[in-house]
């Protein structure tokens, strides 16, 4: 299905600000800096995460642990039978134990998404807690989840589309809102 640009959201420059100002958020709302690892979900949070990382570290000298965590088997609308063959298979490197797990997504949208990769986080151990970082939030949640950072509030209709565009996976660094046409 085709898609219509109606405009550009942010540019790089206002990515990256938000991130920065993400960063200090998260270094004010969590007292131990040790104790922060990110995780991003595939594919475009992988990436917001380590620019998140890297800003953290540039603030306090430490760079938290990241890695990319992979929510497809975790999804409450895939095929069952594709699904729970694969719910055993570890996918965090480092342990989550005792620690507070940021997960990092490019846009929330219905919640979903963000339901799967709390189940994948808690699976691997016991974090002391899990927060939610989005780079947009765009509303129509289905399930109760908010993220506790957000990069921009977007109210949006349920035609329209975000897209997030990062170098490393699409060759340019903005924020775009379209419409199916």
């Amino acid at each position: 299905m085709p898609i219509k640009e109606k405009t550009i959201l942010m540019d790089g420059l206002s990515v990256d600000r938000a991130l920065i100002r993400i960063a200090h958020q998260v270094l004010e709302k969590n007292s131990d800096e040790e104790d922060i690892c990110l995780l991003g979900i595939k594919t475009r949070g992988v990436f917001l995460a380590e620019r998140l990382a890297d800003n953290i570290a540039q603030i306090t000298g430490t760079r938290p642990m990241t890695a990319s965590l992979d929510i497809t088997k975790f999804r409450d609308d895939l095929d069952q039978g594709i699904a729970d063959g694969k719910k055993d298979i570890p996918e965090i490197p480092f342990p989550v134990e005792g620690k507070t797990v940021i997960l990092c997504d490019d846009v929330i949208y219905t919640g979903r998404s963000a339901r799967a990769a709390m189940e994948a986080v808690i699976r691997e151990g016991r974090p002391a807690r899990i927060q939610f970082f989005a780079l947009i939030d765009r509303g129509h949640r289905e399930l109760p989840i908010r993220p506790d950072y957000v990069g921009k509030n977007v109210p949006t209709s349920r035609s329209e589309i975000i897209s997030v565009c990062l170098p490393e996976c699409d060759g340019e660094y903005c924020v775009r809102l379209g419409e199916r046409e």
